[in-house]
């Protein structure tokens, strides 16, 4: 990696004690989770159901349903930028860390890190650029290296020093599936991810993700109402143990179950062809308070923070780096 960049990584545990940092992007899913009058009781609800959800998936030698939890670390990486005798460093990436605690062994077990994934830059190339460039326009297109700068940044994040000093294995980000697009049920299962589908076409988060040199797959775990969308490099049936994938799952389904209770939480579950949608009626609410109107407003503000302290004033350099690339 070029000179004038580095990564530094920071780990904080979330917990029904975590409070965001001024650094955290406020429209994080967890971040949301922390903040309110009931923000204690949120976040000890939401670390309940994760644990149920885990020792629902890892049933065998588990007679009582309680013999694992998950602890969560909150990964922030910074990025710093030399230029002109400067150094400045400014918050490209927040990601979750996955730790399973087998309370029979008294085991602490690596999980996955990825699960969510909270970028200021994303929020600038969504809320502001692509915004900006569709203006007043018929049909929507692209801008031009749309995605490029960030997929530079994550696919550098992930290659650097600072990621394999820290990380033994490649991240996989869990996403929603776009309630855009329809998916089909494949004839294949897996023992842990579940029943696979497979999409009409590929959305515009595939094609932001293909740019940090990730892929996709869908599946609907046992008990799930709906498929979750697996972003990973390498091999994601292979690379990573049963136990590691149920963390993943566990903690991402929760957190899907608060935010896109039409999908995750649904009283049916998605057929052989499954279009998700936002506006159905029939889903159940957990017990946890969110406000998704408050997080899409606070996604422009952060993706214009973005625009006037990293992208212009840096914007040659990155523009360059950017060129330069090869990975």
């Amino acid at each position: 990696m070029n000179k004038k960049f580095a990564f530094t990584v920071k780990s904080i545990r979330f917990d029904e004690d975590y409070n965001p940092s001024e650094s955290t992007r406020i429209t994080t899913n967890f971040a949301n989770l922390a903040r309110g009058e009931k923000r204690q009781e949120n976040l000890r609800n939401a670390l309940v159901m994760i644990d149920n959800r885990f020792n629902s998936l890892a049933h065998w030698d588990n007679p009582k349903g309680d013999r694992y939890c998950v602890e969560l670390e909150i990964i922030s990486v910074e990025l710093k930028i030399d230029a002109e005798d400067n150094s400045d460093t400014f918050p490209v990436i927040e990601i979750l860390k996955t730790n399973i605690v087998d309370k029979k062994t008294n085991e602490r077990i690596d999980g996955i890190v990825g699960n969510n994934f909270s970028s200021y830059v994303r929020d600038y190339d969504f809320s502001v650029l692509l915004s900006a460039h569709n203006k007043g326009k018929n049909q929507f297109t692209l801008p031009d290296n749309f995605g490029e700068l960030h997929g530079n940044i994550f696919k550098h994040f992930v290659n650097s020093d600072s990621y394999k000093s820290n990380f033994t294995k490649t991240p996989v980000i869990c996403l929603s599936v776009s309630s855009k697009n329809i998916y089909n049920r494949t004839g294949n299962v897996h023992p842990v991810l579940g029943i696979e589908y497979q999409q009409d076409e590929s959305s515009l988060t595939d094609h932001y993700f293909s740019k940090m040199g990730l892929q996709v797959r869908y599946f609907m775990p046992a008990n799930s109402v709906a498929p979750l969308a697996f972003y990973f490099s390498g091999d994601l049936l292979s690379d990573y143990t049963n136990l590691e994938l149920i963390s993943t799952i566990s903690t991402m389904e929760t957190f899907q179950k608060i935010y896109r209770p039409e999908i995750y939480n649904a009283n049916s579950a998605a057929g052989i062809c499954y279009q998700p949608s936002l506006n159905q009626q029939d889903y159940s609410l957990t017990r946890i308070v969110y406000d998704r109107e408050e997080r899409s407003h606070l996604a422009i503000e952060q993706g214009k923070f973005t625009e006037d302290n990293f992208i212009k004033p840096y914007q040659t350099i990155l523009e360059q780096w950017t060129a330069n690339s090869v990975l």
